[in-house]
């Protein structure tokens, strides 16, 4: 049984890829194996390197996701605006006075912070976009494997049916051939009228 699996591994390889059994990668490999087993392929690949991320990654796709809202920017600009009218209006009194030395020094380190954890969740973003792609060249040769399989199915049925059409237009003109042959028989000749 498997030595039969093998082999139609290896004729649907040199068939379909043009490439023999031994040559073919592990996505490749896997593709034609789902195929001739009549499997599916699909899944979602968002939800699958989802499940796969830990705690860390989720909290910085969700910082990133945070930081580059509209929320973020409307809280963080009123926040901004709170504390440099604050400070222009405590004149002597004010915690942080003009120039801003301290709210400086606080959105540096935001940006210190904030950067390498976007970083990361684009890195995360890519890697995860460089997965649905593999597995969209998965599907697409999957598809392009049984659209190929279908056109020979077709042109076998095609074939197929013009065998059947020749052999049935055979008999009809063996048939005919005998008729006219009996029917050539059975008229009187010139001779006899």
């Amino acid at each position: 049984m498997a030595n039969m699996a093998t082999d139609k591994l290896v004729h649907a390889a040199e068939r379909f890829l043009g490439k023999g059994e031994t040559s073919l990668d592990a996505r490749e490999r896997r593709v034609l194996q789902k195929t001739l087993n009549r499997h599916t392929l699909s899944e979602d690949t968002s939800e699958t390197f989802d499940e796969e991320s830990t705690f860390g990654q989720r909290l910085a796709d969700g910082v990133a996701s945070f930081g580059g809202s509209w929320t973020f920017l409307i809280i963080f600009g009123v926040m901004l605006l709170v504390w440099v009218g604050s400070n222009l209006l405590l004149r002597g009194a004010a915690p942080d006075p003009y120039p801003f030395i301290f709210l400086n020094l606080v959105l540096s380190m935001l940006a210190a912070v904030q950067a390498p954890v976007i970083m990361m969740s684009q890195n995360r973003q890519a890697a995860k976009d460089r997965m649905v792609t593999s597995h969209d060249y998965e599907c697409n040769l999957k598809a392009e494997i049984e659209i190929m399989a279908l056109h020979d199915k077709i042109d076998q049925m095609r074939n197929d049916d013009l065998k059947q059409l020749l052999l049935k237009q055979q008999e009809q003109i063996a048939l005919l051939t005998r008729l006219i042959g009996d029917h050539l028989a059975e008229a009187p000749t010139a001779e006899s009228d």
